[in-house]
């Protein structure tokens, strides 16, 4: 439903305090809702229940994030199209199996028995290491990296200067000197992932490292060696996940999370931004902190810390009421 003009014309989008006349923009959070008064936008998309404020025209939608995206692929610039075939400056080994319209960018490196399938983009400088398998409709941006025997399901996305298949960090100490454990499993990624910037997935150091289907990670994240991560499990942004730990469906990690190795994560659990897990976390459960606990103790706990200036002062004023009363020559701060 529109209220207001619907004749304005929009030529563009952005957010609502980077709008400008022509612009259309959106209130996902209500939080923001305050920023509706002063925007410039020509349009705003809102929900059919928000009441306030606002010059620009509104646009009531069941859900703003949701129609902001849809237009967002309409009226942003498009990237140009990577068409079928392989660039002349590549490098195709003999035994590689290229399907049907697969786009090989400049430079990249196709090794021995990698398989590709339909409609792939594989773009420029990426490396695919032998015997890796890359699934139907996916699509690899500059610069990936994947080792040897590497699994990759269909309509996964991976972004540049992702590593998949390093060596984990396996070592054992002999005489005080470091000997490398060799590494000499696979990464197996499933269907409708997609993996941002610079994540490390390493390969396990026997069996499967396994990335379920519709996992999203965020950029610069670390899989280690053996970890098993659930379906539709989402990871933000620099969370460490150490070697053998099990993730398990529908997860949540916040930005900056730790998980050790060798535990477990139920499914349907939150781990909140910067908390460190160190042992297992049953299914459901939303922990925070380091050690993480259970949020609604760690928030009582962290609001006792708050008040430690406070009780300092009041001990303080006890202190000196007592040493009122204090007999000549006894001091009972220093009493235990």
């Amino acid at each position: 439903m529109v209220e207001g003009d619907g004749a304005q014309i929009v030529t563009g989008l952005a957010g609502l305090k980077e709008a400008r006349p022509g612009d259309v923009t959106f209130l996902g959070n209500p939080r923001y809702a305050r920023l509706l008064e002063t925007t410039t936008a020509t349009a705003a998309l809102v929900a059919p229940t928000w009441r306030g404020t606002c010059r620009c025209v509104l646009i009531r939608v069941p859900d703003p994030d949701r129609a902001f995206t849809k237009l967002a692929l309409i009226l942003a610039p498009q990237a140009p199209s990577c068409p079928p075939g392989v660039h002349p400056t590549a490098v195709v080994a003999p035994g590689a199996t290229l399907t049907s319209d697969v786009s090989i960018g400049p430079y990249c490196v196709i090794e021995s028995e990698v398989r590709i399938g339909a409609r792939t983009v594989v773009m420029a400088g990426c490396y695919l290491g032998y015997g890796t398998q890359v699934g139907e409709d996916c699509r690899l941006y500059p610069h990936v990296t994947t080792r040897e025997f590497t699994r990759i399901g269909n309509r996964t996305i991976i972004h540049n200067g992702a590593v998949i298949g390093s060596d984990g960090f396996g070592y054992t100490n002999e005489n005080g000197v470091w000997r490398k454990i060799p590494q000499v499993g696979v990464v197996e990624i499933g269907d409708d992932v997609e993996i941002g910037a610079n994540v490390t997935i390493d390969r396990a150091r026997f069996g499967k490292t396994v990335i379920g289907h519709g996992v999203k990670i965020d950029n610069l994240v670390q899989v280690a060696h053996n970890v098993r991560i659930g379906d539709h499990t989402a990871i933000a942004a620099q969370a460490g996940i150490a070697g053998s730990a099990t993730i398990g469906r529908h997860v949540q990690i916040g930005g900056q999370a730790g998980i050790t190795g060798h535990i477990s994560v139920g499914d349907h659990a939150v781990i909140g931004a910067q908390s460190g897990v160190s042992k297992d976390t049953p299914p459901g459960a939303v922990v925070f902190g380091t050690p993480a606990m259970p949020l609604d103790k760690s928030k009582e706990i962290h609001a006792h810390i708050m008040r430690l200036p406070h009780l300092k002062q009041r001990i303080t004023e006890i202190e000196k009421k007592l040493a009122a009363f204090q007999p000549p020559g006894e001091d009972l701060s220093q009493e235990a």
